[in-house]
């Protein structure tokens, strides 16, 4: 089950959200701080923050290609801060849409600032910014916001801890991995169909051929189900890799493979930068489609279909599961010899490519 990316995968100045972020600093409403650190959750890279002293400056992206483009900035990135970070000089947020995951950022957000520090987030009009705004509001009180770009920045008073502790707990315990499915799994909110299992993924392994064998890959593989499914139905399988981009997803299917008859490895990976070449027997994939906006993004699809071909070796198999409205056809003829539809259900269907076989 692949996480859904968010937009854009390669960040631009054209960011809305980062800019509003530092408006109240281009505008002179508040000062970048001289000294200490500052902390950026949920960052991303772009013309608005390279204005700044960027020294200082520690990132927290779980986003794979978000994280890596962090990186080629020559920032300072971990996919999750812990408690030894804590004391920031200035913390900056950049929440997601799903409320009990913003949530729980905020309040992390405001434990990790020092005594006295701010925390300003930013978030698009309709990715919530009206709600966010009045969550912070109610967790730490308010000093100030700024509405542009089709977003609302806003930002706390110089704080001394959370005004309500007991808010701030309830918040992080909201976004708490816990059990689902009756105890099978465990998942938590912001990833992708984090509390069931979506309609796609089942369609896909209810059609698993059981003669899959030898070495396999789960290519955006979420919390896990369709990787448990792979090693439940295909006995043949002797090892399975997981590559998914979301590092909070992965780290979830870390926990549900944990008693897996193999021992799966685990990637934090963006799949569409490519895979080794012919390292695989056969491939899973109900591959990415959405961007942040909802709108469709065919693309990535493709791209997966593209590196699976290149990631078989010859004879290999690729079972995927897409919209049947998605235009995949064309890729997968370009790709692969061979294509056909195994089955169809629920507006998606599952198909079947072939590599050629070695002569």
């Amino acid at each position: 089950m692949a996480a859904r990316f968010p937009r854009p995968c390669r960040v631009s100045t054209e960011d809305a959200p980062l800019k509003a972020l530092l408006l109240p600093f281009d505008a002179g409403t508040l000062a970048w701080p001289a000294q200490g650190r500052v902390l950026f959750l949920r960052a991303r890279d772009g013309g608005p923050l390279r204005r700044y002293d960027r020294a200082r400056l520690r990132c927290e992206q779980g986003f794979k290609p978000l994280a890596d483009g962090l990186r080629r900035a020559g920032l300072d990135v971990v996919p999750e801060l812990d408690e030894a970070d804590a004391g920031a000089a200035l913390v900056l947020v950049l929440p997601p849409r799903q409320r009990e995951e913003a949530r729980a950022l905020l309040a992390r957000a405001v434990a990790l600032a020092a005594p006295g520090a701010r925390v300003v987030a930013a978030a698009a009009n309709d990715e919530g910014a009206r709600s966010r705004e009045k969550d912070l509001q109610q967790l730490a009180g308010l000093d100030g916001s700024l509405s542009k770009h089709h977003c609302r920045v806003f930002w706390t008073p110089p704080l001394q801890g959370p005004a309500d502790p007991a808010l701030a707990a309830q918040w992080r315990q909201a976004d708490a991995v816990r059990p689902v499915l009756g105890g099978r799994f465990h998942s938590r909110p912001g990833v992708f169909a984090w509390d069931g299992i979506d309609a796609a993924s089942a369609l896909l392994a209810a059609h698993l051929p059981a003669d899959l064998r030898g070495r396999g890959a789960d290519l955006g593989a979420g919390w896990g189900y369709l990787a448990a499914e792979v090693l439940e139905r295909a006995p043949g399988g002797t090892a399975l890799d997981l590559y998914e981009a979301e590092h909070r997803a992965l780290e979830l299917a870390r926990r549900n493979l944990a008693g897996a008859r193999v021992a799966p490895g685990f990637h934090w990976h963006d799949v569409t930068a490519g895979l080794p070449r012919g390292g695989s027997d056969f491939i899973v994939s109900n591959p990415p489609f959405h961007a942040h906006d909802r709108g469709d993004r065919p693309e990535l699809g493709q791209r997966f279909i593209e590196v699976a071909a290149q990631a078989l070796r010859p004879g290999g198999r690729l079972l995927l599961v897409a919209n049947r409205h998605l235009p995949y056809e064309g890729t997968l003829a370009r790709a692969f010899p061979l294509a056909r539809v195994l089955a169809e259900g629920g507006g998606f269907k599952v198909i079947e490519a072939l590599r050629e076989a070695a002569r």
